[in-house]
């Protein structure tokens, strides 16, 4: 990465800030194998919810194949008992704050990011204007990415974007917006001192 300080930084959410239950948790609450549960479970239904295609209601009720009924406030308990954060990501975020960047969440979500907001108050540090059941955008799609600078009004390479998955490091890279491949926090530092962003 260039030493070029961003105008912003667009971080990912999950696996990135803040621990992903979503293949632990849910197994789990519905007493199934993981196997059996991606296999039984919608094929599309999170994704479409992530997207805001669908309610909270709706996706409840898609949420299995065979449209079995579940115990959707039961199942978003279990989530919200288990967001936490990843080891080391609060004080990074502080200190980047600190530093003066603004902070935006670009996360592939659902309206559930109001329950991790509820839990661990990440507004104090970012913005959640992008998360992709508002966008309709999800990354790696390069509208996700173009979105975020057209609203803000700024280039891609005014931008520097955090990610956990390596598809949606490509995705930013390829239009042009500078990323790092998020591995955890104490690497995620040592990139961005050796790359002039934070002292």
């Amino acid at each position: 990465m260039h030493r070029r300080k961003p105008k912003v930084i667009l971080i990912d959410i999950m696996e990135t800030v803040v621990v992903e239950p979503y293949l632990r948790v849910m197994p789990h609450f519905f007493d199934m194998a993981p196997s059996a549960f991606m296999k039984e479970k919608h094929p599309t239904a999170w994704i479409d919810f992530e997207r805001g295609k669908l309610t909270e209601e709706e996706y409840f009720q898609c949420f299995f194949s065979d449209g079995r009924a579940i115990d959707g406030e039961g199942l978003k308990g279990a989530m919200y008992t288990a967001y936490d954060w990843l080891a080391g990501m609060q004080d990074l975020l502080t200190r980047l704050v600190s530093a003066g960047y603004p902070l935006y969440a670009l996360s592939n979500y659902a309206i559930w990011y109001q329950m991790i907001e509820q839990k661990l108050n990440l507004s104090r540090y970012l913005h959640w204007d992008f998360v992709s059941c508002h966008t309709g955008h999800r990354k790696p799609e390069a509208a996700a990415y173009r979105h975020v600078a057209a609203t803000l009004h700024l280039k891609l390479d005014d931008c520097l974007f955090i990610d956990d998955r390596e598809e949606n490091i490509d995705g930013a890279k390829q239009i042009g917006m500078p990323a790092i491949l998020f591995t955890g926090s104490g690497e995620l530092e040592r990139i961005l001192v050796d790359a002039g962003v934070i002292d």
